[in-house]
């Protein structure tokens, strides 16, 4: 059995509502809300959830690009919430970020080569020319040639630039990457090449992902477990297989009801939620997912459910199986 690469415990992110000339604080964003979970060497876990549930600002904390409300982050046993920055800067060998827009994640003003190869420079690897060869070597990994070291951002695709993006990630030799949506800005038939990359890098080079987005069926493809999010908490963690076919959670069921069945002769009926998801300024008083739940009882308005085991690897926080 692998051992756990990264552990998160009870980690919270709250971003400060101000108001007035002296920006007094009023409120709290509560991004992330008390979440709990572990990923192993070498395993994918799925993060999904709608829009706004915080699974960025999850992945961001996680690697302390955004700095932690409370909570721990452990890597290898060790807490990296109280490391400094010296020991931050060892870190980021070993933990990458892929960003949601290719665009915008990419220096206009730097070519492709420049881009790929600041972080060598940064963490002194090698001499200028073992990182030149270093970047043709990234370059020719994930499908592109040599010669786009010398071209800049806009003269590439979109799924070029994310290419170059996971290019980037994998220059200093990671074992975590957290892939924050890389696919939800690329047309359809780009996405299946980028995820097929995704997963044949992780067979070649041992890899360990959060792969973040919103859309189940892509999480699907990729992911050894999958985590539920909801308005900044997980509410239900399951392997992939058992997820898919047996959820627990109305808000899963309802994700897994609108993923498209290609299969004409196979029909599923969708699970409309009513309503919007609530402020996560102010979330509802016990379950937060009481306000559209289709099976809400008097207790989800009261009582905030835990994140419990009712299966082998299945936990589920929900008051129906209370």
């Amino acid at each position: 059995m692998a051992r756990k690469l990264v552990e998160i415990e009870n980690l919270k992110k709250y971003y400060p509502v101000t108001a007035g000339l002296l920006a007094k604080h009023i409120a709290d964003v509560r991004a992330v809300d008390g979440v709990s979970f572990f990923i192993s060497e070498g395993e994918t876990l799925g993060l999904v959830g709608e829009s706004g549930c915080g699974k960025s600002s999850l992945g961001r904390t996680l690697l302390r690009l955004e700095e932690p409300t409370a909570g721990r982050v452990l890597y290898k046993g060790n807490d990296i919430t109280r490391w400094d920055k010296k020991q931050l800067k060892e870190f980021r060998k070993e933990a990458q970020m892929i960003f949601q827009d290719p665009q915008s994640s990419l220096d206009p003003r730097m070519t492709i080569g420049d881009s790929i190869g600041e972080a060598l420079l940064i963490h002194g690897v090698g001499t200028e020319k073992e990182r030149s060869e270093r970047v043709e070597e990234l370059l020719k990994r994930v499908g592109l040639e040599p010669e786009h070291a010398l071209r800049y951002p806009h003269e590439l695709s979109g799924g070029q630039k994310q290419r170059v993006g996971i290019a980037r990630a994998l220059a200093v030799t990671p074992k975590l990457i957290v892939a924050d949506e890389p696919v939800s800005a690329l047309d359809v038939s780009v996405q299946a090449q980028i995820l097929n990359l995704t997963m044949d890098l992780q067979r070649e080079l041992g890899l360990a992902y959060l792969f973040i987005a919103h859309d189940l069926a892509v999480i699907g493809q990729v992911s050894d477990r999958i985590a539920v999010m909801y308005l900044g908490q997980i509410i239900e963690l399951a392997d992939r297989v058992e997820l898919l076919a047996h959820p627990l959670h109305p808000y899963t069921e309802a994700l897994i009801s609108a993923v498209h069945v290609p299969d004409p002769h196979q029909k599923r009926e969708g699970i409309l939620l009513k309503g919007e998801v609530p402020s996560p300024v102010e979330p509802p008083p016990g379950c937060r997912f009481h306000t559209r739940c289709p099976r809400v009882m008097k207790t989800c308005r009261q009582e905030a459910p835990i994140l419990r085991q009712l299966k082998e690897n299945h936990f589920v926080a929900c008051h129906l199986y209370d």
